[in-house]
């Protein structure tokens, strides 16, 4: 188990240490990201702007569109609410190719509540032209994103938590391409789908739902924007029916892309998610297994769902 958090970090120290061109841009955020070492050790390519998110993307804008890879990182919460118009404007309209590293996405800030959790993030980014949503499943997965996502053309906002994530995956064999999902399990009386600290729940609950008999499609969709549709429709036609896991507002995420990209060609869709309303206290393991986002949950849902 590892923190994504760390791993990014980690992994962006390692490759700025050999280009000076990449920058981190943080927002008195450093120890929450775990940006501390690569300050200490890369002072001149790492810019502190302070709790001022708004002014961090127009900064990390003007470097990007100067030639610099760069990194903003902070607080998912913050990113996607105090700082919106910026990325909207400065970044996804003006075509800057700036990674946004929202940290403590999701549920993840825990007792701190409402004002703080991110859960409309990928309903809303996901309307910008130009602007693509990432949310790795796993360390592995992270460590492949910012190594491909240092060169990369458009702007990009990924999501992860806080604490440390279970393994999805335990080598480096499997796929992780822009736009594309990964088929963790096949099977064909029904498909999950999940992104993010979700997959491996979606994972877990996939292998007892066939030992139980229930034969079940897994498929990570860390990538959420662009999306697989291609993968989404053939789920749709070889399964037959469709449960989407996402640590976000039942609104517009996951579910809600799946259940567009299907609408001409509909099957029956079971969206787990966050309802309307303000989440309760807990850390992300408690509140994962009040609103049925673990694997116990997904399981149980799956059995109703299927019968």
């Amino acid at each position: 188990m590892e923190a994504c958090r760390k791993a990014f970090t980690e992994t962006l120290l390692e490759l700025a240490k050999q280009d000076k061109d990449i920058i981190a841009v943080t927002t008195d955020a450093r120890g929450s990201v775990t940006l501390g070492d690569y300050a200490k050790e890369l002072p001149k390519q790492f810019v502190e702007c302070g709790i001022a998110e708004q002014d961090a993307v127009g900064i990390s804008a003007g470097l990007a569109h100067s030639g610099k890879k760069v990194f903003c990182c902070g607080p998912a919460c913050f990113y996607v609410a105090r700082s919106l118009e910026q990325v909207k404007v400065d970044l996804a309209y003006s075509e800057n190719p700036v990674t946004i590293l929202g940290v403590s996405g999701g549920v993840a800030y825990g007792a701190l509540g409402a004002t703080h959790h991110s859960l409309h993030d990928i309903a809303v980014l996901r309307t910008f032209p130009g602007m693509q949503v990432v949310l790795p499943a796993d360390a592995r997965q992270t460590r492949r994103l910012v190594k491909m996502l240092v060169d990369y053309p458009h702007p990009v906002y990924v999501r992860v938590g806080r604490g440390a994530v279970n393994d999805v995956y335990t080598d480096d064999n499997f796929t992780f391409e822009p736009g594309k999902a990964y088929q963790l399990q096949d099977g064909n009386d029904l498909t999950i789908i999940a992104a993010g600290e979700t997959v491996w729940h979606a994972m877990e609950a996939g292998k007892q739902l066939a030992a139980e008999g229930i034969s079940t499609r897994v498929l990570d969709m860390s990538w959420l924007k662009p999306c697989d549709e291609e993968a989404v429709r053939k789920a749709a036609a070889e399964t037959g029916r469709i449960i989407t896991v996402e640590e976000h507002s039942k609104f517009g995420g996951l579910g809600a892309m799946v259940t567009e990209i299907i609408s001409e060609n509909p099957v029956p869709v079971r969206i787990l998610g966050i309802p309307d309303e303000n989440v309760v206290h807990g850390n992300s393991k408690e509140i994962f297994h009040y609103y049925g986002l673990d694997a116990e949950g997904i399981v149980k849902a799956a059995k109703t769902f299927v019968k």
